[in-house]
């Protein structure tokens, strides 16, 4: 039984298997995105809580920190929201369709130990990570997803790239104020924290 209980927390990270490909989802580009040198702050702003801050670990996972800093610095995270939270787990977000199926125009290489990337980030509270379509290591795009508690059984499956410094106070209370219309954490549209901007800071 705690293997079955295991698996179906673990599945709800994903982005949503049964998407169509060719609606609302991200696409392969011909050209990869840039890695980055170097580490960042980044400050998500959260409507009615306050200011959550992560510091983002580009030398554990390159790729994602520069497609989360690109994504940020263009403004797509501005006006987004948190669309699945589950209390003493995690609370994810970044989909612009608010469904758990959107994301953003490009797809990244998974930086995990099962795709072949050593990270050493592992999904402690705090920890700040992609989420991905179930069965595909390179399909994050935009959704990530912030750990209230401890995920250890996360780790070497989702590109871990940063920690919270700051605000877990606030991950507490969007946590314990959120009502999920099922298991798998499902906030209602309206009942969905919203994210007004993510603005990146050199470390």
């Amino acid at each position: 039984m705690a293997a079955v209980a295991g698996l179906c927390v673990f599945a709800i990270l994903v982005l949503g298997s049964s998407r169509n490909r060719n609606q609302s989802q991200p696409q392969e580009t011909e050209e990869p995105v840039q890695t980055v040198a170097g580490d960042y702050f980044a400050d998500i702003a959260v409507q009615d809580y306050g200011t959550i801050t992560v510091a983002l670990d580009a030398s554990a996972a390159p790729i994602t920190v520069a497609n989360f800093v690109s994504l940020a610095e263009s403004g797509f995270y501005d006006g987004l929201t948190f669309h699945r939270i589950m209390d003493g787990f995690m609370m994810q977000g970044g989909d612009p369709t608010g469904t758990g199926s959107g994301g953003s125009e490009d797809l990244i290489e998974g930086e995990f130990t099962a795709n072949g990337h050593e990270n050493p980030i592992s999904h402690l509270r705090g920890t700040i990570s992609m989420a991905r379509r179930s069965g595909d290591n390179n399909s994050a795009s935009s959704q990530f997803f912030i750990v209230q508690s401890d995920s250890t059984f996360l780790d070497g499956q989702y590109a871990a790239f940063g920690h919270v410094t700051e605000g877990m106070d606030l991950v507490d209370r969007i946590c314990a104020d959120a009502n999920p219309i099922d298991d798998n954490g499902t906030i209602s549209p309206e009942d969905q924290p919203v994210i007004t901007s993510v603005t990146i800071r050199e470390a």
